[in-house]
């Protein structure tokens, strides 16, 4: 099972002060309609060149429209690039749009 955490685990993490790098894997598109404030896009398909933007010394928080893209960047990046600093948002950017955030467009 690959790590993962709620919406309102997120929230009461970033609410507390918590330094998380959020990326979120979704296409620019869906990016520039809705997106958790602070979080960085990098569409899946462009991680593999750009891993380098991830910060090894915080918790990476991968965001996606339900939860399933972010979850196969997760793996990708613990096993091609040994990461172990990550956690997949259950749900995606929809379950926090009706969870945590109502004011995050859903779609």
């Amino acid at each position: 099972m690959l790590p993962e955490l709620t919406p309102e685990e997120l929230n009461r993490r970033l609410s507390a002060g918590e330094d998380i790098q959020l990326i979120d894997v979704r296409q620019p598109e869906e990016y520039e309609y809705c997106r958790i404030e602070g979080s960085h896009l990098i569409p899946l398909g462009d991680l593999p060149q750009r891993v380098d933007e991830l910060d090894e010394t915080r918790p990476i928080v991968l965001i996606c429209h339900h939860g399933v893209r972010s979850m196969q960047a997760l793996a990708y990046l613990q096993h091609r690039h040994d990461k172990t600093n990550l956690l997949n948002l259950r749900g995606g950017i929809h379950a926090w749009s009706l969870r945590v955030d109502p004011s995050v467009a859903v779609y």
